[in-house]
């Protein structure tokens, strides 16, 4: 008698690629600095995903590894394991010449000190050129672009004057038209408010704004000051190397018809299932080592582990 044989077991559904529709794309980074015998991890498994078309802010204290982060999506370093994904670009796998078209095409970079972006002997119209004639643009179409970003960003009575003929707000205009000139997809911005005062700084944002909305422009923010926070929609905090936290902000109309903004902060979890507790939750409760986790119908709870201090 022939028995009909049972079915195999079919394997569970492969899980989606992390951020597979997204412009920008980390998983699981990791960035390793040899210093002599000593091995410093400046990024330990950090996650992130950007939507194109988003304006984001990455904030944490200084060493936690947003500047290493940065330094990775602007192609100047490349991590030592992890996934990292712009556009279509594998930050891993690129060579020399990738490298060099990526950071010419698909990344703008705008640093803090304002004497890393400008030339001090060159105009602002000459300075926009540059880059363009590096990629070997047309003569015309630099023209034309120079003049569409010189005006896009207020700028345009400022073409024929040099750094030093410029205010700090103008000086970083003329650096984001710059780092735009070769209609890049993604603006990266380290402490771009860093050296300016507080009108300057909400002068600058507004050109951050503008550009994001009117370009199209993905803009990714590296800071370590908490009010630039306030200035975007989304603000993603690291910690010791990792995602830790994030504040979505959504505008919402009051009961009294007023416009008024909502934030609500997120922990974040990791793909292995780690969440950062902030500190002040840990002291208050008195979290060490061990905590004790239980699931309920909507939610889990996390509790001291109370036999550790008996």
């Amino acid at each position: 008698m022939s028995r009909t044989p049972l079915p195999l077991p079919q394997p569970p559904p492969k899980a989606p690629e992390f951020g597979r529709d997204t412009l920008i794309a980390c998983e699981s980074l990791v960035r390793i600095y040899q210093t002599g015998s000593v091995e410093v991890q400046a990024l330990q498994g950090l996650d992130l995903a950007v939507e194109s078309g988003e304006m984001v802010a990455v904030v944490g204290a200084s060493g936690s590894g947003k500047s290493t982060l940065l330094s990775i999506l602007a192609g100047v370093d490349a991590p030592t394991a992890g996934r990292a994904r712009v556009d279509r670009w594998n930050l891993l796998a690129m060579s020399r010449a990738d490298r060099v078209h990526y950071r010419r095409h698909t990344v703008g970079f705008v640093r803090q000190q304002t004497a890393s972006n400008l030339v001090p002997y060159l105009t602002a119209r000459q300075m926009i050129d540059l880059p363009m004639t590096a990629a070997r643009t047309p003569a015309r179409t630099r023209r034309a672009r120079a003049a569409e970003l010189l005006e896009t960003l207020g700028i345009a009575d400022c073409a024929d004057r040099r750094p030093a003929q410029l205010s700090g707000g103008q000086q970083m205009r003329v650096a984001i038209a710059v780092a735009l000139a070769n209609q890049p997809r993604v603006l990266l911005a380290d402490e771009p408010t860093g050296e300016l005062d507080t009108a300057t700084s909400a002068e600058v944002f507004t050109t951050l704004r503008e550009v994001n909305r009117q370009l199209g422009v993905t803009v990714v923010i590296v800071t370590h000051d908490p009010a630039v926070s306030g200035q975007v929609e989304r603000t993603v905090a690291i910690r010791d190397g990792r995602t830790s936290s994030e504040v979505l902000r959504r505008t919402a109309t009051g009961v009294d018809g007023d416009t008024e903004v909502i934030a609500e902060e997120y922990a974040v979890m990791d793909r292995a299932g780690r969440v950062q507790i902030p500190r002040d939750y840990r002291e208050a409760l008195a979290l060490t080592r061990r905590v004790r986790l239980a699931l309920e119908a909507d939610h889990v709870t996390i509790r001291p582990d109370l036999g550790e201090h008996s």
